[in-house]
């Protein structure tokens, strides 16, 4: 196993040489040679589990004890991460580092998965960001002669490193890609673990797209064997695990349980759990998705199940995204500002500890809600909500009865999803569209929502069901109004196409497909970034 060939296809020159260290290259292979075998049995167990019945779905009989036992507490928090009132996340792309750095939230979260199109540039050049930012030396100078530096004070960091499900195909052992979490976790901790510890903080991270509490333990395990690998003390990596999937809403105490002496608690997000109860509950209809808000019934009950889960075990509850990119116009500012002000209101109120922002300008806006509530306190953990009692029905209780779609909602979640894509695939992750910041959970919550109406024929409020070739024939409409507007040029034009045949492939499948960056990224980046500078190949010794 030790002499499988390991070679790089990517370009390794100049500032890649920096990050892509024979010494860092061997720590990410020998994460991967260790638990690469554990990540694949981990697929395919997702791969089993969502051909069971639905009504299979439910808190699990053989982890009874472990949500019982209520002497267990997960380890103290560090200090740094004691007050996450205001978070901002975003991809570790330069010049939004340095806002993000900047905008006085309490953390920064570095998004390798959900915001960052996972071109070799990004996630290797990302990493050298981080490491910049730590070292004092980060800057920019925009093409207009605009400067951009970092302050004094940096906000704590936390990585999220992309899904089990990724693999990173740039770096391969034996001809086979390694895991694309290990990729961005193993370089993240080889080279910035002592740089943050020098500080007075430490590795902090976000776990992505986790479905069970198994995934927990081995992302718990990779901690014990790093933490050993690098001389580091146990314990010191901490994270926070994100509840977005409706199999890991079932098993919340485990998951905490598992990472006990690594965990810095949860978080709650709205449209990749939305995305993940089409997926393991296709035959119920969800309405559009501007209908389905954190106040309905079942999402309710999962929120509030967080809050009390966590603050029973001593740990942060973290509320969603607030997504809205400020307006110019000042009444459309003051109305979306508002309605963020609302939104964080009931996370306060609910008992969150924290919650997410997308964009600088709306830091002040959630801080002043947490900082009204909260006072001088740094979290609300000493509210148990044990008022709170959510059954299997209740997580699962989605009230569909006489849904409709709009063709409003149709053609926004067709345009969404196509022009998402098409900017994934120029190598933008982060994507303002309608006024929002848009991620790939949004491109997944809108594919999945026209993926379903199709397959259940779902009627539109104009009397058509919805259909494979209705959507089809939108997306061609999207395309011909961006031709005739001379929006797009020959590279935007083969990247809109590659986004519509992507599309129409993923709507036709008899299940719905997992994820699209998967088939998106072996398809059109796996050989090489987006960009011919990435087509060497480098055979190194580890």
């Amino acid at each position: 196993m030790g002499g499988e060939e390991v070679t790089i296809t990517g370009t390794t020159d100049g500032r890649y040489s920096e990050i892509l260290t024979p010494e860092a290259i061997a720590f990410v292979v020998a994460l991967d040679r260790e638990f690469g075998a554990r990540r694949v049995q981990i697929l395919e167990r997702r791969r089993r589990r969502r051909t069971t019945r639905t009504s299979e779905l439910d808190f699990l009989p053989s982890t009874s004890a472990v949500r019982e036992d209520s002497s267990w507490q997960v380890a103290p928090a560090a200090p740094d991460l004691t007050d996450r009132r205001v978070e901002i996340t975003g991809p570790p792309e330069r010049k939004m580092t340095i806002n993000a750095l900047n905008s006085g939230a309490k953390v920064w979260m570095a998004d390798f998965e959900d915001a960052t199109s996972p071109t070799w540039e990004n996630v290797v050049l990302g990493q050298a960001n981080l490491r910049d930012a730590l070292d004092g030396k980060l800057d920019y100078t925009a093409p207009d002669g605009r400067e951009y530096k970092v302050g004094a004070d940096l906000p704590t960091i936390m990585v999220r490193p992309r899904g089990w499900h990724l693999p990173e195909a740039h770096l391969r052992v034996g001809g086979r890609p390694v895991s694309a979490s290990l990729f961005d976790f193993g370089l993240y901790l080889f080279h910035c673990a002592q740089r943050q510890l020098d500080r007075g903080s430490g590795p902090y991270f976000y776990l992505p797209k986790l479905e069970s509490h198994l995934e927990a333990r081995l992302w718990n395990d990779v901690f014990v064997f790093a933490q050993e690998q690098l001389g580091i003390p146990r314990g010191t990596i901490r994270a926070t695990v994100l509840i977005e999937t409706i199999t890991a809403a079932f098993e919340m105490d485990e998951i905490l349980y598992e990472l006990r002496e690594h965990s810095a608690g949860l978080n709650a997000g709205r449209w990749d759990y939305l995305f993940s109860m089409i997926k393991n509950r296709p035959d119920v209809v969800l309405p559009e998705r501007s209908q389905v808000t954190m106040t309905a019934p079942f999402m309710r009950a999962y929120t509030e199940l967080l809050v009390r889960t966590c603050h029973r075990r001593g740990a942060h509850a973290i509320g969603g995204m607030a997504a809205v990119v400020p307006s110019r116009d000042p009444v459309a500012a003051k109305r979306a500002l508002n309605q963020v002000r609302q939104d964080k209101r009931r996370e306060v109120g609910d008992g969150f500890d924290g919650s997410w922002v997308a964009h600088p300008g709306l830091v002040a806006t959630c801080r002043e809600v947490f900082d009204q509530w909260l006072g001088a306190e740094p979290h609300q953990i000493v509210r148990k909500r044990d008022d709170v009692r959510v059954t299997a029905t209740d997580l699962l209780d989605v009230k569909t009865l006489g849904v409709q779609v709009t063709e409003v909602a149709l053609r926004n979640n067709s345009s969404v999803a196509l022009r998402y894509i098409a900017a994934w695939l120029g190598g933008r992750g982060a994507v303002a569209l309608g006024g929002l910041m848009e991620d790939a959970a949004t491109a997944e919550i809108c594919r999945a929502q026209l993926w379903q109406w199709i397959h259940a024929g779902t009627p539109t409020d104009y009397g058509v069901p919805v259909s494979a070739a209705l959507v089809t024939r939108m997306l061609r409409e999207e395309l011909d109004v961006l031709s005739e507007t001379g929006a797009l040029d020959e590279d935007s034009a083969r990247r809109f196409g590659q986004a519509r045949t992507l599309l129409t492939v993923l709507l036709t499948e008899r299940t719905c497909p997992e994820f699209l960056t998967l088939p998106a990224y072996l398809r059109h980046m796996s050989g090489g970034s987006g960009t011919p500078a990435t087509t060497e190949q480098a055979t190194v010794a580890a």
